[in-house]
């Protein structure tokens, strides 16, 4: 079976049984839709970047630069786009990004989008700002694959305990993000004076967590303002350098991903430090405004470091037409970040699950046209500058 045939369902379900998606098909357009049925704190914390939205822009900017170069005659009724990235095995290369505070988007939250994740094959990546704890994540993903990405915790013990107790649920290689020690300037959250956290909001992780509790007087729901101000005093954390890397490796025994990496240097010094990947991202522009598209830094990434260790890729992708570019620039697997969230946003666990079989779907048509059979077939020569 392809992807593809999820696009003769709809049609089928259209013509003979007058159903017609719940959600839109349209993946460009979802971010209209999901903001339509936002509240507006939620509106104004998921949609938004940082700044003017100056990387945001940029992002999307990139992806236009590049156009694929469809070739003839040599296309394959069947397509196998499964892969294994860092020994996680996967139905495509496609990974469900680490998102945190998804009640804002659905009640469900992170629950509903484990239990779509599992349904579809896809990794999952568990964010430490979750309003769902590692156990309950781990309980609703089932038998479906899962990663875990860690914001390093100042407090040691609390960044061994989250880490011992991501193992201890099942999730197989760590994602640890380096762009976010200080949070971006939001200019939507900060007219609001918006802040989920600062309610427990998005705290799940800590609050379930024997090292951070041991650091409180009293229980979180005796004191809830003394459990805001200890993770205050732990989320920032701006001081991290290459030398604090060691401490995982002692305490994590899989494989290490390092999230935000925007330049070769850095990239190089992932490889010296013995990380097995990397994320090319920017964090979907939320940190710093006027920051270089994502997809304009993997090329010369990819080049640098591919083969050595994982290229990953976030950061701007909408369409299947995208993740084809950022797959044919060098990336190994692709994480999509705010369309499965607009999804949640507009129908839970199904929302996600519709959003990403017409993601899937639109690569697998994209990649047929262009006469492919496999994502391992595309490389530079799939796209001309445009």
């Amino acid at each position: 079976m392809n992807y593809s045939d999820y696009q003769s369902g709809i049609y089928a379900q259209g013509m003979f049984a007058n159903m017609l998606p719940e959600v839109t098909t349209d993946l460009a357009g979802l971010e209209e839709k999901a903001a339509a049925t936002l509240s507006p704190d939620a509106l104004g914390y998921i949609v938004p970047s940082a700044g003017s939205g100056a990387t945001a822009r940029a992002n999307r900017a990139a992806f236009d630069k590049w156009q694929i170069v469809p070739r003839m005659l040599r296309g394959s009724a069947e397509r196998d786009l499964s892969c294994t990235v860092l020994g996680t095995d996967m139905p495509a290369p496609v990974l469900i990004a680490p998102v945190g505070v998804q009640q804002l988007a659905h009640p469900d939250g992170e629950l509903a989008t484990a239990r779509a994740a599992t349904a579809l094959g896809l990794t999952y990546t568990h964010s430490t700002a979750a309003t769902h704890s590692f156990e309950q994540v781990a309980e609703a993903s089932g038998t479906g694959s899962r990663w875990y990405q860690l914001y390093w915790p100042t407090d040691r013990d609390v960044c061994i305990s989250f880490l011992k107790r991501a193992k201890d649920s099942g999730f197989t290689t760590l994602v640890v993000t380096l762009d976010t020690g200080v949070l971006g300037w939001r200019p939507k959250d900060l007219d609001r004076g918006y802040l989920p956290f600062l309610v427990n909001t998005g705290l799940a992780n800590y609050l379930t967590d024997p090292a951070f509790l041991a650091g409180l007087s009293k229980p979180v729901e005796q004191d809830p303002a003394a459990a805001t101000a200890r993770w205050i005093g732990m989320f920032p954390h701006v001081g991290l350098a290459w030398s604090d890397l060691p401490f995982l490796r002692e305490h994590w025994d899989g494989p290490i991903v390092l999230k935000g990496i925007c330049c070769v240097e850095d990239a190089r010094l992932a490889v010296d430090a013995g990380m097995d990947g990397i994320i090319v991202s920017n964090h979907g522009g939320r940190q710093i405004d006027g920051a270089r598209g994502s997809l304009d830094a993997l090329p010369a990434i990819a080049t640098a470091v591919g083969g050595q260790i994982a290229v990953l890729f976030d950061s701007g992708v909408r369409t299947g037409a995208d993740l084809f570019k950022a797959l044919a620039l060098g990336a190994d697997a692709v994480l999509i970040g705010r369309p499965f969230l607009y999804g949640l946003a507009l129908a839970g666990q199904s929302g996600v699950e519709q959003v990403m079989r017409s993601l899937l779907a639109e690569f697998d048509i994209t990649l047929a046209l262009s006469g492919y059979g496999s994502p391992a077939e595309l490389g530079p020569s799939s796209l001309l500058p445009a």
